[in-house]
């Protein structure tokens, strides 16, 4: 197995393996404590994860297919899809809500 094909294997994994860990959290509305900790929503952890995973995936698919068009395009509909994971569901982490205490 060249090098090549293996870092497509990984990444096409990781890309799938984000895809369901968003689809999870934005099905049920729960996600991992330290996930919550850094979006402000389950719901925004859970799209920004499925954005990233479905970018992710379309790079590897688009390379894989090795077709000039059909590379070009699903890498700028990936870069679509993570720019507006990015500028709309990006980390930004929970207010602190103070306990009144100085």
């Amino acid at each position: 197995m060249s090098t090549s094909t293996w870092t497509m294997l990984v990444g096409g994994v990781a890309g799938l393996a984000l895809v369901a860990f968003g689809a999870g959290v934005l099905f049920t509305g729960r996600a991992p404590e330290p996930t919550l900790r850094t979006f402000r929503t389950a719901r925004d952890a859970g799209f920004y994860h499925l954005l990233f995973g479905a970018g992710l995936s379309l790079v590897v698919v688009g390379t894989a297919v090795r077709g000039g068009v059909i590379t070009v395009v699903t890498t700028i509909l990936a870069l679509v899809l993570v720019g507006f994971a990015l500028v709309r569901f990006r980390p930004r982490g929970r207010r602190q809500i103070s306990s009144g205490k100085h």
